[in-house]
């Protein structure tokens, strides 16, 4: 396992403690290639000290010898005056006296508290703490007196930092606690509660050895181990001094590593004003869940995002509403403009949300030339979502990121471009915009911004990440969500996609023939560890299925029979496992759905329309009897709208109207309507749709291929995805 960074290390005053961390690392270089060890500088783990809170300086997690925490004090001999037991003296140092030690194992205490809600590491994990004093040597301590002291801890000195003479050192300290033989077993787990992964989630006291429902096989999959991604350590934890972008395929974690971040960020720099933006209102209170989970994680409880963490990290919608503020109302309110509203831009006619929050973006720049820096680090989601077209860009650069740049403050008082702006995004998932926000299409030809997001930065933090591995949804859905998103066996050919090996392995696939020449035969495999999902193994039945009906009430009465079995046999939860997806546009979609929702009403089933007030409820009389956070209500089946549906979802997803893509099986928005709508899916999803149409042949081809796909690569696609930044960075 490697060794992790958490912030950039090097600064001014970090030149001691970087000398222990390179020597740290140095010295377990075999134990980390084996897998049998990792560390991290700066793990965050926030524990009280005086009125503020720290992180340990570094943590080493041994499989041989459990789990040592070192605290750094970068002083000379002169600066040392007095040790009084735990307490230490100082003059000419930051601080007039301080207690390493004791804060050293107030942090181990606090990790190990973690640890002890997992049964098999409970009490059986050896833990140490020593002080590093990278700049005092043994003989100077010694000629000072301070080894016949009582209480002395164990000490690394500076002379003694070679690896044998480290690895020595830290391997005879005494332990705090004493634990027993960490185990493959144990070492797993522990691995998984240092990544902050849930380990063991819901009453696990209800799983079945052998799961044969589909609810048995939920509860099973609840108790099975959390692996710790070595890409997502490094990205969730990670602060980079600069931009950064992840690009990630659908439910590889994006929007928990993000999170993740935020609250690492806060936690780390409470000075600092944070924004997280997403683009699907809908996600509010996931979002905010999130962000609560992982500050209570890293303090042990003592912090949550309460109103006074409210005024430093603000989790905004990109646009905002008349009853919470979003992002570009925040920087209206912030220069003393009036935010415009759907409203006010209804007349001008712009297609899609993307479009509309670009415009109300680029009114505010054209109005404020002078944007005032108000944030420390700013997060985007869903920031394939915030792309507009051509013709809705400010001066050749897309007006939502432009205007989240200019509200950054420097993070070199020397560089005004290389600003901490994150964000995460997956091109699939778009569905009014076809633009890629790659550096160039974000911040037009300035070749300032030419290596933005190219390259490292400065200690080595990658501007640019590629997650590959989805943890949601089952591989043989993923893998058919993009063959058809893609159309890579339509018989016409590709009409998006990437056209080179790397970026195929960028998101998980090898291509096993072929290398994109017209004419040419293409073989794609995607592998089974890229798509760590269980329920493939444990499901009797296919995970994916296709339904072709004559009509659409035959369609939707065999939908309703099909969730009536999930809640009467499965005994599944309306709200919590099952999701309706409703593929197509404007005012069509919306009669499907309430089509839908007339036939579950007619089968005594309960539904949810998101963003109503209450179950069972078709429509409302304005927008103030809707609630646009919504997404569920208790006891009631979500029908939804794909854009609603994004950034959510179920066990089991139903996909209705596959027709209304196969009647207008080139139009590209719809074939990504029906990738989103299929990986909204944790276990099993169901396609269906009426008549009969050559893209059925498609489907059942994809469905057959599985995680194989062979076609001929007839032309080049009409959207291509391939990722020039990721070029740059090769």
């Amino acid at each position: 396992m490697p060794f992790f960074e958490t912030e950039l290390l090097g600064k001014p005053g970090e030149t001691g403690e970087k000398k222990v961390w390179d020597a740290v690392k140095q010295a377990y270089r075999e134990q980390d290639q084996q897998g049998k060890c990792t560390g991290y500088w700066r793990y965050p783990l926030f524990t009280k000290v005086g009125q503020q809170r720290k992180e340990p300086d570094i943590l080493i997690a041994d499989q041989d010898y459990g789990v040592v925490i070192i605290e750094v004090k970068s002083f000379n001999i002169d600066n040392l005056v007095a040790v009084n037991g735990h307490l230490w003296e100082y003059k000419n140092f930051y601080e007039k006296s301080g207690n390493p030690y004791q804060q050293a194992e107030d942090q181990l205490y606090s990790l190990f508290s973690h640890f002890d809600r997992e049964r098999q590491l409970r009490r059986n994990i050896s833990g140490k703490v020593l002080i590093a004093l990278p700049y005092i040597t043994k003989a100077q301590w010694i000629e000072r007196g301070f080894d016949r002291l009582p209480s002395v801890p164990p000490i690394i000195f500076g002379d003694e930092l070679g690896r044998g003479t480290l690895r020595r050192t830290i391997e005879e300290a005494a332990n705090i606690l004493r634990g027993e033989e960490i185990t493959a077993e144990r070492w797993h787990v522990l691995l998984s509660v240092l990544s902050g992964k849930p380990v063991i989630v819901g009453d696990t006291s209800m799983a079945s050895d052998n799961p044969s429902t589909k609810l048995e096989i939920i509860r099973s999959l609840t108790t099975k181990l959390g692996e710790m991604d070595v890409q997502q350590e490094g990205i969730g934890k990670m602060i980079p001094p600069g931009p950064q972008r992840i690009r990630g395929i659908a439910g590889s974690g994006k929007s928990v590593l993000l999170c993740q971040k935020a609250a690492h960020m806060h936690l780390k720099h409470p000075d600092w004003n944070i924004a997280l933006v997403f683009f699907s209102r809908s996600l509010y209170e996931e979002v905010t869940a999130q962000v609560d989970k992982w500050l209570r994680h890293f303090t042990n409880g003592d912090v949550c995002y309460d109103d006074k963490v409210k005024q430093k990290l603000r989790i905004l919608h990109a646009w905002g509403g008349a009853n919470r503020p979003g992002f570009y109302s925040f920087a209206c309110n912030l220069h003393g403009v009036r935010p415009l509203t759907v409203n006010d831009i209804r007349n001008e006619r712009i297609f899609g949300m993307g479009n509309s929050i670009g415009y109300i973006c680029g009114q505010l720049l054209e109005k404020v030339p002078h944007i005032e820096p108000f944030f420390d680090a700013i997060l985007i989601d869903e920031g394939q979502d915030l792309m507009v077209s051509e013709q809705y860009k400010h001066k050749d650069k897309q007006p939502f990121y432009w205007l989240a740049h200019k509200l950054l403050k420097q993070v070199d008082a020397n560089d005004d471009v290389n600003k901490r702006l994150i964000w995460a995004y997956d091109e699939s998932q778009s569905l009014d915009n076809l633009t890629i926000p790659t550096s160039r299409e974000l911040f037009g030809p300035d070749e300032a911004f030419r290596s933005f997001v190219t390259g490292n930065h400065q200690g080595g933090a990658k501007k640019s990440e590629i997650m590959h591995r989805c943890y949601r949804t089952p591989g043989p859905i993923l893998t058919a969500a993009h063959a058809i998103g893609m159309g890579l066996l339509r018989p016409d050919g590709m009409l998006r996609g990437i056209t080179n090996k790397e970026d195929w392995k960028s998101i998980g696939y090898d291509v096993i023939r072929g290398s994109f020449r017209q004419g040419e035969t293409i073989t794609l495999q995607r592998p089974e560890k890229n798509s760590p999902n269980l329920v493939p193994m444990l499901s009797k039945e296919p995970v994916l299925q296709f339904n072709r009906y004559a009509s659409r009430q035959e369609e939707l009465n065999a939908l309703a029979e099909a969730i009536q079995h999930n809640i009467t046999h499965d005994g599944l939860s309306p709200h919590e496992h099952i999701l309706i997806v409703v593929l197509g546009a404007g005012r069509d979609a919306t009669a499907l759905q309430k089509q839908v929702a007339n036939t579950l009403q007619a089968h005594h089933i309960d539904f949810y329309l998101p963003s109503m007030r209450a179950k069972n409820v078709l429509s409302a009389a304005n927008y103030r009897e809707q609630n646009p956070d919504k997404f569920t209500d208790d006891g009631a089946v979500t029908i939804s709208l794909v854009s609603r549906a994004k950034g959510n979802e179920a066990h089991i997803v139903y996909v209705v109207g596959a027709d209304i893509v196969a009647a207008d099986e080139a139009n590209i928005q719809l074939r990504n309507q029906l990738f989103v709508g299929l990986t909204r899916s944790k276990g099993w999803a169901t396609l269906s749709g009426v008549g009969n149409y050559p893209m059925y042949d498609e489907i059942s081809d994809v469905m057959v291929a599985r995680d194989t796909f062979t076609f001929e690569f007839r032309r080049p696609p009409v959207q291509l995805m391939d990722d020039p930044d990721a070029a740059s960075n090769a």
